[in-house]
């Protein structure tokens, strides 16, 4: 960027960026003249930034005009138009056959019937390929439901062996069953750091953790690898979180509503992708049910499609969510609750996140005090 460049091409740009950060990096790029490429997954970002949409689909590439709400737009609207003429030209070739059919043996109507036949061939049906886009289905559920506070939080604090800081100090809040929790901070301020201590992974160096009677928690880690280090295949990994009541074609079915289908069931899960390994874990939590779930940039290598369906699977969960993620539009789509830990301690702010980037702001300027003016 500080190399003032005529063309940039920009893949992935948001990736391991803080939401702070990809604020900045979207104000940067808007006030620079030059011609960009971008490769993103972050809806929100492209909606900032670009002026075109360029689709790779249907084995085309198409350009749209626009933001990524305008080309999701315009592109359903294409669709849909090419079907309703499509329907339109059936109709009409079925009224031309049926006329062919009844007059063609007709001495009287037989040019008629001659003139029906050249119309249906200069009608033309415009091919709809099949799209190379895929949904996965995604939905939790919980197997039992949780009343009241889900997890109180008080005195946390966290220091790694042999450090001379703490990574947070006296953390303490209280989160009530149901609520969909957003925690957010820029990079380094112990975000994964706080979920691992809620997971049980780590030790606090104090303070307590403590849960809510009959909470059953599922934990999705930033980084999932350690799941999927044994030599075993998908269908058997998969098989080890289900409950009493799941047979096998339960597990069949939890996978091919993750786009796991056939052969790829006899995959080994050590070579799958890091986008493969998270629809996995969002599998193991469609069959282990818990009423409250820890998800760590669950978004982390997803498609957008992906991303859209674990989006309207989490806010059909009936559970309680904590979550971790820079996506500022998934977070705006799920948060009713924002968590920010700064480095005076926690920030807290009920809402979404667009409600969130409002009273933050306000906050920020009584924090500052009255504007002096000359």
């Amino acid at each position: 960027l500080f190399s003032r460049p005529d063309v940039l091409l920009l893949d992935e740009p948001t990736n391991n960026l803080d939401i702070h950060s990809i604020g900045w990096l979207e104000r940067t790029i808007n006030a620079y003249d030059a011609t960009m490429v971008i490769i993103s997954h972050d809806r929100h970002f492209l909606n900032q930034v670009c002026t075109h949409i360029a689709d790779l689909d249907y084995q085309q590439l198409k350009i749209y005009p626009g933001n990524y709400d305008d080309f999701m737009l315009a592109s359903v609207q294409a669709r849909q138009r090419v079907e309703s003429a499509n329907a339109k030209a059936k109709a009409q070739i079925s009224d031309l056959q049926e006329f062919v059919r009844r007059f063609s043996a007709n001495a009287s109507k037989a040019r008629q019937a001659t003139s029906r036949r050249r119309q249906i061939e200069k009608i033309k049906i415009e091919e709809i390929r099949p799209s190379s886009r895929q949904n996965p289905y995604i939905r939790f559920e919980q197997a039992k439901k949780l009343y009241r506070s889900a997890v109180t939080v008080d005195g946390l604090t966290f220091r790694y062996p042999g450090a001379d800081r703490d990574i947070f100090t006296k953390l303490k809040f209280t989160i009530e069953a149901e609520q969909r929790v957003a925690i957010i901070g820029p990079n380094g301020i112990g975000k994964t750091t706080l979920m691992r201590c809620r997971a049980g992974d780590l030790p606090p160096t104090a303070g307590a953790i403590t849960w809510g009677e009959n909470a059953q928690v599922g934990y999705v880690p930033q980084d999932p690898g350690a799941e999927f280090e044994q030599k075993t295949d998908l269908l058997t990994w998969m098989s080890t979180w289900t409950g009493k009541a799941d047979d096998e074609q339960i597990v069949r079915a939890t996978l091919g509503r993750l786009l796991f289908s056939g052969d790829e069931t006899k995959k080994q899960v050590r070579v799958l992708s890091g986008g493969e390994k998270g629809r996995m874990m969002y599998g193991k939590m469609m069959l282990t049910r818990p009423n409250v779930m820890l998800m760590d940039e669950p978004t982390n290598h997803m498609d957008m499609e992906t991303i859209e369906s674990l989006q309207i699977g989490l806010e059909k969960y009936p559970g309680t969510l904590i979550f971790v993620s820079h996506d500022r539009w998934f977070v705006n789509e799920l948060a009713t609750r924002v968590v920010e830990i700064t480095p005076e301690g926690v920030r807290d702010y009920p809402g979404s996140y667009d409600e969130y980037l409002a009273r933050a702001g306000e906050d920020r300027r009584v924090a500052a005090g009255p504007a002096v003016e000359d």
